[in-house]
Formats: structure tokens, C-alpha cells, sequence
């Protein structure tokens, strides 16, 4: 999948950040064309520069939510090279971008969302509006939706074969809670399943619990401009790893 399908609606990634963006890249523009028509050049040239740099972080940022990480997603996904039986959970679902690209991989299985469903960090309203989606991409009998922290998931030991995570640990506030949303990953896989998580920043944290728990196959590496936040200073990168056996 390249792009979200017009049917189903995955919201904007920290919708507040993106909106600020896109006022002060306003904002720095229309100063700029305003101290421009009293001839001040200098600092004109200063405030139209900050403005482009604001727009190039808002299209990057806009860029990356509605469309490279659905293409990051896509290959993340075939490199697992799914047989189409297996049980997946998606940590953080959310509306569901990755849990029904998971799903339409999974004719014979079935894909997993847990999440609290807050719309602080993603303009979601619940598990209703991951439904409908799953309604919208023919896949609504092949999930099943859960409310449930990430740090005591409400699920057996070794119940999964693949867990993935996208831009949802780090919501969690402190390094312990983190810790445990790892431990936890690893805990309801069943040993040789498989673990994608994709985060910004903290996978190098993420990496320690998952050594602590006695994962193996430890991998990461950053998934380029495509799901650069507002740049480069803002990039995702990708940890996968293998349940011990």
C-alpha cells in the first residue's frame, strides 16, 4: 500500500504539532511580506528563510502521516513475509494504519489492536473509529479490538506470533513504564515469534529491555526521510527482534 485509501480515515500523527507548524510557517511568511513593504530588506530575508525552513517541516511532517508511513509500513510488513495464519497484536493501534495493512496479510489469521484510546497524541475518537475503518478495507472480520495499557496487556503468555508497535511507546512517560511495554511485547510472544517496533527516538532503550528479556536477532536502523517528523533531526527508526525460544 502507498498511500491511506480514501475510504478509510487514519487522522494526522500529533495533530498539535503539525497545526503549530503550520501557523508560525504563516506566520514568518506574512511578517516577511510585511517588513518587505517597508523595504527592510535585511530582516525580511531572515524571517522569509525561517518561514521556508517552517513550510519544508510541515510538508515533511504532513508528508511522513498521511503517506510515508504507509510506505515505510508496506515493506516492514512484506520483509516479515507473513504465511497469511498467523495472530498479530498491534501495541498502540490507534485507527488502525498498521493493524489492517496487517490484516490484509492475514486471510487465514487474525490481527490484534490494543490501545487507551486518548486523542492526545493522534486525532482518533476510539475503537469505533478503527471499526469503521476495518469496515471501509473489508477487513473487519479478521481483527479484534481491545482497550488495555501497553505495560499490563490483557493477554497469555507466548498468545502471538508477531507484535508490532508504531509510534507508540515513547508516549509513555517514564523509562520504567517504557521498559515494561517491551517486556510485555516479548512476554505475550510465543518463543520464535517476531517483533517490529518503530519509534522516534528511544529504540536504544528499547534495544536494553528487550536484551534484559532475552530476545534475540537484535536489529535496527533508521527508515530514512519518509517518516522524518518536520526533518532530520526528527527521524524514526525501526528495532526488530525474535522472542526467546
Amino acid at each position: 500500500m502507498i498511500a491511506p485509501p480514501w475510504r478509510a480515515s487514519y487522522g494526522i500523527d500529533a495533530p498539535s504539532v503539525l497545526r503549530l507548524l503550520g501557523v508560525l510557517a504563516v506566520g514568518y511568511l506574512a511578517a516577511a511580506l510585511v517588513v518587505a513593504l517597508f523595504q527592510h530588506m535585511r530582516p525580511c530575508v531572515l524571517l522569509l528563510v525561517i518561514g521556508v525552513v517552517l513550510t519544508a517541516q510541515f510538508g515533511l511532517f504532513l508528508h511522513a502521516t498521511r503517506r510515508g508511513k504507509f510506505q515505510v509500513w508496506a515493506q516492514l510488513l512484506d520483509d516479515l513475509d507473513l504465511r497469511g495464519d498467523e495472530r498479530l497484536l498491534d501495541m498502540g493501534c490507534g485507527r488502525g494504519a498498521v493493524l489492517l495493512a496487517a490484516a490484509r496479510r492475514l486471510p487465514a489469521g487474525c490481527a490484534v489492536g490494543l490501545d487507551l484510546w486518548r486523542a492526545v497524541d493522534h486525532s482518533y475518537a476510539g475503537p469505533a473509529a478503527t471499526e469503521r475503518n476495518a469496515v471501509a478495507e473489508n477487513v473487519a472480520e479478521r481483527i479484534q479490538l481491545r482497550t488495555g495499557d501497553m505495560t499490563r496487556m490483557p493477554f497469555p503468555d507466548g498468545a502471538f506470533d508477531v507484535v508490532v508497535s508504531s509510534l507508540a511507546i515513547h508516549r509513555i512517560q517514564t523509562v520504567e513504564g517504557r521498559a515494561a511495554a517491551v517486556r510485555e511485547a516479548v512476554r505475550v510472544l510465543r518463543p520464535g515469534g517476531r517483533l517490529v517496533i518503530v519509534d522516534i527516538g528511544r529504540t536504544r532503550e528499547y534495544r536494553t529491555a528487550l536484551a534484559a528479556s532475552g530476545a534475540t536477532a537484535l536489529a535496527g536502523r533508521p527508515l530514512g526521510w519518509q517518516m522524518w517528523w518536520g526533518g532530520p533531526w526528527m527521524p524514526t527508526r525501526a528495532l526488530t527482534a525474535t522472542a526467546p525460544g
